[in-house]
């Protein structure tokens, strides 16, 4: 039942990055606006997801992962009922930014109380595997529900499926308690981290040489102060152990969210589909999200996170690349579904594994805010350039490329 809960809590969260994606010719209908300002209705959720998922990881640590956990699953459900009667596009992104943030500080108190009841490394690898199935299903489950019910009620029906969700989660976690820890957090850093995010996202959005070189001096900013500080956000040697898992979840992230946005518009604008027929189209894509993981959570358990990794980052990289060379999409959607749902739990579970005692919310934070600027720049940079699908498929061949090297010198570098 515990695991029932968080799990769905996280489904609610990953729903919402997607579910809106379908949305965007009915949310432009009745809202107007740009396309700079549809990229923002999607992404003012990830960016501030992805700016609020350091301190989401640190105070679940701080203050106890169960905690944390409920604070954000009731904010994500009120929010969402306001999201529903938003009177204009202004008022839905700034809406759409305060669901980031309670779904950041979901997804560190769910985190946290992956590692709290699952103290086991192989027990929590299994675990992982099947929490990736539940809240995979929340990637298929997206742009179905969006066509559904956008077709049948409009685009505002989108945000009224979260308050029952998240009683629901609610209700399964709140016997569940869990300690707080002694860790101190630096809000100045935390803060130049949210700043740095969204000047980046708007710089290229935009795109505007205004922003990008106020990101630039805020990121600037953002080292010297964590350098300096007695609270770092990052723990030590955290960036340089991890570094492979961050870059393959960014670019994870950015190959589907950026085709999730190019495709979409294509299959409504160009193609003509309904919202119903376009969410039935993205099915091939997300569907392996919900039965492979757990097959990938037996892989990690055994041979460790890095092989199912590697192999996902080719089934990507070919799933790209057929899309873009081919007029067929079904089969090369599976392709790219399948190697999503072995890269996604295997990093979860390589991150959690691997964070020193008492910082899995901060290590799965870290991973998630990469992932979310992942995303992020997908839908911002893959709206605007010429060949979108094309250039996706180059970025994840030569990411596949670099993890080898590491995975082979990790292998050199051990024993026998």
């Amino acid at each position: 039942m515990k695991m029932f809960g968080f799990s769905l809590a996280y489904f609610l969260v990953i729903l919402d990055t997607t579910v809106l994606t379908i949305a965007l010719p009915d949310l432009r209908a009745s809202l107007g606006g740009s396309l700079a300002g549809q990229q923002w209705a999607v992404n003012a959720y990830t960016v501030a997801f992805a700016a609020s998922l350091l301190v989401g990881g640190a105070v679940a640590d701080r203050y106890g992962a169960a905690r944390i956990f409920k604070v954000g699953v009731l904010a994500f459900g009120v929010i969402s009922l306001v999201s529903a009667a938003a009177p204009d596009l202004g008022v839905l992104i700034a809406l759409r930014a305060l669901l980031g943030v309670a779904g950041a500080l979901c997804t560190g108190g769910s985190l946290g109380l992956l590692a709290q009841l699952f103290p086991d490394q192989k027990a929590r690898a299994r675990a992982t595997g099947l929490w990736a199935a539940i809240t995979g299903s929340a990637l298929a489950a997206g742009p179905l529900l969006g066509g559904l019910l956008v077709d049948v009620y409009g685009w505002r029906a989108v945000f009224l499926l979260n308050p029952p969700i998240a009683l629901i989660s609610l209700l399964a976690m709140r016997a569940v308690r869990s300690p707080g820890g002694h860790r101190r957090i630096d809000w100045r850093v935390q803060l130049l981290a949210c700043v740095f995010l969204g000047l980046l996202a708007q710089s290229l959005i935009g795109p505007s040489l205004v922003a990008g070189l106020l990101a630039l001096a805020t990121l600037a900013a953002l080292v010297l102060a964590e350098r300096r500080s007695t609270a770092p956000a990052l723990p030590g040697g955290l960036l340089t152990a991890t570094w492979p898992e961050l870059l393959a979840g960014t670019v994870a992230n950015f190959a589907f969210s950026g085709a999730l946005f190019v495709l979409t518009l294509l299959l409504q604008d160009t193609r003509h589909l309904t919202p119903l027929q376009a969410g039935l189209a993205f099915l091939p894509l997300t569907l392996p999200m919900t039965v492979n993981p757990l097959l990938t959570g037996r892989l990690v358990a055994r041979y460790g996170p890095r092989p199912p990794i590697l192999g996902g980052l080719a089934l990507i990289t070919a799933g790209l690349t057929g899309v873009a060379l081919t007029d067929t999409l079904a089969p090369w959607l599976v392709v790219m579904g399948f190697g999503l749902s072995f890269v996604l739990p295997a990093l979860m579970a390589g991150m959690v594994n691997s964070a020193p005692p008492g910082t899995a919310g901060t290590a799965g934070g870290v991973l998630n805010a990469f992932r979310q600027v992942g995303a992020t720049l997908g839908v911002a940079v893959m709206g605007v350039i010429a060949h979108p699908l094309p250039t996706a498929a180059v970025l994840t061949a030569v990411t596949f490329a670099c993890y080898g090297l590491t995975l082979r010198r990790t292998r050199a570098a051990v024993p026998a």
